[in-house]
């Protein structure tokens, strides 16, 4: 018992870990400030965005390196001080090179320190056809976030302006992720993994060895993990660091930041729901469900210009973006193991971060140009497309695998 209590409250701190880290996904209400405040362009408010995702993903690797050998503690403890820093410091820097530096570089960084502790942490506490539900939960909070942060953004910045904004929120992340430094730890070497009872999730084999990323890098199935992951974070990423511009524009909603919300909140449960489905019908079939919604959805998209069909079509595309983001490190860790998650999850995460690049760089220049978000959502419809053929391939490629065909 004092095992499985010690168990939840890393997963549950895990995910207090990354509902400070979720700011990213609230950007939307912050560049609609930018905009209309110091009249930054659609492409320039994607910059610190862009870069922010970018370093995130990068830094997913020393990170997740460095959690592997010495434990979580240490790196949340650099997060906590590079989320303090790179908030506090874009206070005092608001224009373009100055967010790019310190939210873009700095809180990047912390976002990376901080997202790569958690998760490897939690599963190891957890037998292995759990992985699913354990990820899904500790990542939820990454997606949920902007429930609290869009509102606590608006209020902020309707009372005291950009600056005192960043500064407040900098403390607050300061805070909480040091608290939680203290409270995520991974398990002994001698535990025994936990089982939940009345869990009918499929068999995730132990029987798959376990690879460094230097070993992972030389499969296949890296490759083709690596572009799908690409795929469903491009698509997803194109918009958000927009939402609340497509909210006014798009269905004339006076409240936009409300689109934020409704779609964390369908983030959040996308996280939960598709990591335990995941678990019973397979990494491969979720996914190729997950592609097929967001194809229709990009697709009559541009339609949505009312503001309830427009917070359905959002919603859809958070449940399914959320979910990606649970089945990829459960993938990660059903092919090559957990001893050495954190970097090869790193590894892996980086096509998070080119998506994070090019997906939002691409939607504020077509923005720009065109004068709406058409094209935007045209080529999310054809990138959605390709990562759902992919989908076929991973199910016939992890059926091959001896240990892997019940997670397929």
């Amino acid at each position: 018992m004092a095992q499985a209590h010690k168990a939840w409250i890393v997963v549950i701190s895990g995910l207090g870990v990354n509902l400070s880290l979720g700011v990213l996904y609230s950007w939307g209400v912050i560049s609609a400030a930018l905009i209309d405040q110091l009249h930054w362009t659609a492409t320039q408010t994607q910059i610190p965005y862009m870069l922010a995702s970018a370093i995130f993903a990068v830094s997913m690797i020393p990170a997740g390196r460095l959690q592997d050998k010495y434990g979580p503690k240490i790196v949340l403890l650099f997060a906590s001080i590079l989320a303090g820093a790179g908030f506090i410091l874009s206070g005092f820097a608001l224009n373009v090179w100055g967010l790019s530096l310190f939210f873009g570089v700095v809180f990047g960084l912390s976002m990376g320190f901080g997202y790569a502790s958690p998760s490897p942490a939690a599963v190891k506490w957890f037998h292995p056809k759990h992985r699913g539900l354990i990820t899904g939960l500790v990542v939820s909070g990454f997606g949920l976030a902007p429930v609290y942060i869009a509102p606590l953004s608006n209020f902020l910045l309707s009372r005291f302006g950009l600056s005192s904004t960043f500064m407040i929120l900098g403390v607050l992340f300061f805070c909480t992720l040091l608290f939680f430094s203290f409270v995520v730890k991974n398990p002994s070497a001698d535990h025994v993994p936990i089982v939940l009872k009345r869990s009918r999730g499929k068999e995730s084999k132990s029987s798959v060895p376990d690879k460094d990323f230097f070993e992972m890098l030389k499969t296949k199935d890296f490759y083709l993990v690596w572009l799908m992951f690409l795929c469903g974070t491009f698509a997803g990423l194109k918009i958000i660091g927009q939402m609340a511009k497509i909210g006014q524009e798009q269905a004339s909603m006076e409240n936009s930041f409300l689109l934020v919300i409704v779609y964390a909140i369908f983030n959040f449960l996308g996280r939960i729901s598709w990591g335990s489905i995941s678990d019973r019908i397979g990494r491969g079939l979720s996914l190729l469900l997950m592609f097929s919604i967001q194809v229709i959805v990009f697709m009559i998209f541009e339609f949505l210009t009312q503001p309830f069909t427009l917070l359905v079509g959002k919603s859809l595309i958070g449940f399914t973006f959320g979910g990606m983001l649970t089945v990829f490190p459960a993938i990660t860790a059903d092919l090559y193991g957990t001893k050495h998650l954190g970097v090869n999850y790193g590894v892996m995460i980086t096509a998070w971060g080119v998506g994070g690049v090019l997906g939002p760089l691409l939607g504020g220049l077509t923005r720009d140009y065109t004068g709406d978000f058409r094209m935007s959502y045209f080529i999310a419809m054809l990138i959605s497309v390709a990562g759902l053929l992919l989908s076929f391939v991973l199910i016939r490629r992890m059926k091959r695998i001896p240990g892997l065909a019940k997670t397929s």
